[in-house]
């Protein structure tokens, strides 16, 4: 019995074990902060400026609001007061107006007809220094993924588990304590036989 119970707590103790291999406690950055993406970006890169756009979900035919950020390459401080003209290679006659709305961040409106991948070509002119960029890879019509919502459930019905996991042990625990304990009774002490003495003439 004894070892019956050792066995069975190892087992369970070794599936609680198991049940926490699946969790990410790594520090791997993720597409968007909180594990739930809320948008999309794209980025280009060049010897005096850094672009980074982000948009939501593009849908054809409606307005598109678009955030791009423009810092310097050399000392990443934000570039305020460019003047910028984007147009789009896929259809060059589609218009897009550009507004500062902070130092370094502007908004890119504009819509696009199809649901399809687009690219942005960002003419930049910041005091002396000016660039054309492409920021490639905008899809319209592109859903944001779902993975990290689905997940919800699956992350609620493992921390149920690992509390039954825990019940479970702790019973066994108890199990295997009392069944100790009999072990080590002490046995009962045994009357000594009195002596006797006979008497010699």
């Amino acid at each position: 019995m004894k070892n019956i119970l050792l066995l069975l707590l190892a087992l369970l103790l070794a599936t609680g074990a198991r049940a926490h291999d699946g969790e990410d406690h790594g520090g791997e950055a993720k597409a968007s902060a909180g594990g739930v993406a809320t948008s999309f970006s794209v980025a280009a890169l060049s010897e005096k400026f850094e672009l980074l756009l982000r948009f939501e979900p593009l849908e054809k035919g409606q307005d598109a609001d678009l955030r791009l950020f423009i810092s310097d390459y050399a000392t990443n401080a934000p570039i305020k007061g460019a003047k910028l003209t984007v147009s789009c290679p896929e259809a060059a006659s589609l218009k897009f107006a550009v507004s500062e709305k902070a130092p370094g961040i502007y908004l890119v409106e504009g819509t696009f007809p199809e649901n399809k991948k687009y690219s942005l070509a960002v003419n930049v002119v910041a005091g002396d220094q000016a660039d054309l960029m492409l920021l490639a890879g905008i899809e319209v019509g592109k859903k944001l993924p779902v993975a990290a919502v689905t997940e919800a459930a699956p992350s609620l019905f493992s921390s149920w588990k690992n509390v039954l996991l825990l019940v479970g042990a702790f019973v066994l625990g108890i199990a295997l304590t009392a069944v100790l304990m009999r072990r080590r009774r002490p046995a009962p002490i045994a009357n000594p036989t009195p002596a006797v003495y006979e008497k010699h003439a």
